[in-house]
């Protein structure tokens, strides 16, 4: 018995977990309603490592590449443009697919008493203007916002940070970007130990959601697996098809050269184990090594495709299951402040969790629905991979055809053979 638990993974945890929290919330609905302070604890612990993660890979993710974009400069450019048109596109499927499914209605999750968006309203009795929002992002005291977890705030002073640091004396980079990697790495360690927790944190939030709405709980989530994997179906064929047909990529020879890092991206659910297969790929169909090695790393900072659409559909389930109605002006505010914090997480297990939970706590959200979530997270963790992997891939060849440098001639390894 001990070496069956031995060989199981965090996943199979997980999932084991959510079978017997929701075994229990349909058996024993009252009695499932005490396992509340399991949960709570798993979100407080969530809810710890936002400001520092964000703020870190965020200025690393634009500083650390200062150099690289006054190097190649119209590059970088070029790249950065691409990248944020194909995101927006990517958050504005997500949301219009999750209105239209509604996957969270009926869960009946409970909306926190106050947050962000709650004290920009109270200032003035009502609905809160963009005028009050645009000041409210600008923060007092960054130790305040970290203190409060004010994600809008916290965004845009290490974006503040991160251009002064990239434009600094080399030794204040030397000393300052090392010192912010080391926050990075220990913050993912730290993720890692929050989410040996999870199991229990989420097998009590599932208990307590069972047992407050009922199994249908189940079939919501069902519904918000299959709304993710139909947007981006529908993302790759109305966004990434039309910008490879634009660009005059050769789909079967690039279809051939994405595939196997694609199933590595899928399986494993690791953009970095397919990284190193899917740049050779690319230099293989005829994209010049210079290109590939600034625009993958730069796509896995500012190019996460499926991530992005992930975060959009996930932030407005938790609203659906809270019973709260976000005008599109909110929604649209939520996209933005997603956009901005999802760059530089991509290498990270799970980090799209904690950006979805500073999300959540920004916009007076239920971070119960975190834990929800997380018990089918890996399922649809395999497709967001996959779609980063393959839209980073593309943004190579978009920007080989841009700069003129795309080798039409490139034969594929074992095409001479063939």
């Amino acid at each position: 018995m001990g070496a069956i638990a031995g060989r199981l993974s965090l996943t199979h945890w997980i999932l084991l977990a959510m079978i017997a929290g929701g075994v229990l919330g349909w058996l024993m609905p009252e009695a499932s309603q005490s396992l509340k302070p399991f949960s709570g604890i798993f979100l407080k612990l969530i809810k710890s490592l936002i400001a520092p993660l964000v703020f870190a890979t965020l200025v690393i993710g634009i500083a650390g590449h200062g150099d690289d974009m006054r190097r190649v400069g119209r590059l970088a450019l070029k790249s950065i443009i691409y990248f944020e048109v194909v995101t927006t596109l990517a958050l504005l499927i997500g949301l219009v697919a999750v209105n239209l499914t509604r996957p969270g209605e009926g869960i009946k999750l409970e909306a926190p008493e106050s947050s962000a968006m709650a004290t920009v309203q109270a200032s003035s009795g009502k609905q809160a203007t963009w005028g009050q929002v645009l000041e409210h992002i600008v923060p007092t005291s960054i130790i305040d916002a970290m203190a409060r977890n004010e994600v809008l705030q916290i965004v845009c002073w290490s974006i503040l940070f991160a251009m002064a640091l990239a434009g600094a004396p080399a030794q204040a980079r030397e000393v300052i970007l090392p010192a912010l990697d080391g926050l990075a790495q220990v913050m993912f360690r730290l993720t890692g130990i929050v989410m040996a927790y999870a199991p229990i944190g989420i097998g009590a939030a599932i208990a307590v959601t069972v047992g407050h709405s009922g199994v249908q709980v189940l079939w919501n989530l069902a519904l918000l697996i299959l709304t993710l994997y139909a947007a981006l179906v529908f993302f790759g064929l109305v966004v990434l098809l039309p910008v490879a047909l634009l660009a005059r990529v050769p789909l079967a020879k690039f279809w051939r050269a994405t595939r196997e890092p694609a199933l590595i991206a899928f399986s494993t659910t690791s953009s970095e184990a397919a990284l190193p297969k899917a740049m050779a790929a690319m230099e293989s169909i005829g994209v010049p090594k210079r290109i590939v090695a600034f625009v993958m790393p730069t796509g896995y900072s500012f190019n996460l495709d499926g991530t992005t659409l992930y975060l959009a559909v996930a932030s407005i389930f938790a609203a659906q299951a809270a019973g709260v109605t976000l005008t599109w002006g909110q929604q649209v505010l939520m996209m933005l402040t997603l956009m901005l914090t999802s760059k530089g997480v991509a290498a990270v297990p799970r980090a799209s969790l904690v950006i979805l939970s500073g999300t959540l706590a920004s916009f007076d959200l239920p971070l119960e629905a975190v834990a929800v979530i997380l018990g089918v997270d890996e399922i649809m963790d395999m497709a967001r991979t996959t779609v980063n992997l393959v839209g980073n891939c593309l943004a190579t060849c978009v920007m080989a055809r841009w700069e003129g440098e795309f080798d039409d001639s490139a034969r594929e390894p074992g095409a001479a053979e063939a």
